[in-house]
């Protein structure tokens, strides 16, 4: 009987290596926790000792990145958390999970998230202060709870004289020297990146997205302490001005950016290799389309700024395409009516909606990903981490078949098996 000679072999199916070229046929070698090759034309012969994968009538892909995750949402698919509904409900501050809770149901996020196909999350925040999201990405890297390998985000920053919070209104400091204080201290925890609420929003009064938060000299102060204490800053932006002032300052990750206008569309064009956008397109989709039943009706969801924000999204992300930017899906997955575990719908939507082809939103779910993860992932090329999907069918073609987990065959993270059919 062979060894085992750590060595699996991916044959007889399509490939998608993540660049956007077409899928064709070929084999991927894996050896230990890396892509050891990627073989045109298949027919590679098992060595022995190999672990043979047969991917015949399949497509394989790297793992796909989720772009703007918030694990420690609490509504997952069958698990479906009304009280945090904003801004109808938010009586899940009333009865906030003990830290242990709160991690047990981020930790079950993450398992389903990793059993959607996705093998990396990039964090848009957490939901609360405390620090879950650091002892979540540790644990998952040691191998304790299966979930994707993780970047942490803070809580989001709103630069309110008051600030809410589950303990009631507090008052907070404002100007350049707190926002210099907040990231040193979110940095201090470990956060890979601290999130600025840049722009208010619809959701919290009407005009709200149109609101910039934060003056120039706060917004140039963040920046320079980001770079100082190491971590990435990302933001929530809508206004037009928010946006700008995230290019301006070096802000990584930009979350929206529905009302960017031409100067803004600019600016971002010029920062294209330095900047990410996240157009969380997956809630406005449901807000507007899938919210009855939560209590979000047309009307609700036109006072939520939905209507407006989803249509503003379709003229801008078509442009921003045209440009080259680098747009990742991403949809703010975790409230009710967008709960995690649906976060594939975003390619659908990056199609049917901006305009993309399915290879163009299958690179933006993996290239793109691994870029902004700056991790070796999201391409199936030698020395990169092997995050491995082997999807039936080709969603190249069609890629709505992502957003059925039975279509995942096998998913592979860093070389283990964390699914694989009979």
């Amino acid at each position: 009987m062979n060894e085992d000679n750590g060595r699996v072999l991916f044959t007889g199916g399509r490939v998608f290596d993540g660049t956007g070229s077409a899928a064709v046929p070929a084999d991927v070698v894996v050896r230990g926790d890396r892509i050891e090759s990627v073989r045109p034309g298949g027919g590679t012969e098992p060595e022995p000792g190999d672990r043979v994968v047969d991917c015949r009538g399949a497509t394989v892909m790297p793992g796909m990145v989720e772009s703007h995750s918030h694990l420690t949402f609490p509504s997952a698919v069958g698990h479906i958390d009304p009280s945090f509904n904003p801004p109808l409900d938010v009586s899940f501050f009333h009865h906030m999970p003990t830290p242990d809770e709160h991690l047990a149901i981020a930790e079950r996020n993450a398992a389903i998230l990793l059993d959607q196909g996705f093998t990396s999350a990039y964090s848009a925040g957490s939901l609360t202060p405390v620090p879950t999201e650091i002892v979540l990405r540790e644990r998952i890297a040691s191998g304790a709870t299966p979930g994707p390998r993780m970047r942490a985000a803070s809580f989001e920053r709103d630069n309110n004289p008051v600030r809410m919070g589950p303990d009631g209104p507090k008052p907070q400091k404002t100007g350049p020297g707190a926002v210099r204080e907040f990231i040193r201290e979110q940095a201090a925890l470990g956060f890979d990146s601290v999130k600025l609420l840049m722009s208010n929003d619809d959701v919290f009064f009407e005009g709200g997205s149109m609101v910039t938060q934060y003056s120039p000299e706060e917004a140039a102060a963040a920046g320079e302490q980001a770079r100082e204490s190491g971590v990435w800053l990302n933001c929530h932006a809508q206004s037009p001005e928010s946006v700008k002032l995230a290019a301006r300052c070096g802000f990584r990750s930009i979350y929206h950016c529905s009302y960017a206008d031409a100067e803004a569309i600019d600016l971002l064009e010029e920062r294209k290799d330095s900047i990410f956008l996240s157009p969380a397109v997956g809630i406005m989709w449901a807000n507007v389309h899938e919210g009855a039943e939560f209590g979000i009706d047309t009307a609700m969801a036109e006072k939520m700024g939905s209507v407006a924000s989803l249509a503003a999204m379709r003229e801008l992300y078509p442009e921003l395409r045209k440009r080259g930017l680098r747009v990742l899906p991403g949809g703010d997955y975790g409230f009710p009516n967008n709960p995690i575990g649906r976060n594939a719908r975003d390619l659908e939507l990056f199609v049917e909606l901006f305009g993309y082809s399915p290879a163009e939103a299958l690179r933006a779910t993996t290239f793109h990903g691994g870029q902004v993860m700056d991790l070796p992932v999201g391409l199936l090329a030698p020395d990169y981490l092997a995050d491995v999907l082997v999807v039936r069918g080709d969603p190249t073609e069609d890629v709505k078949l992502l957003q059925d987990k039975d279509n995942l065959l096998t998913i592979m993270q860093g070389g283990r098996f964390h699914k694989q059919a009979a």
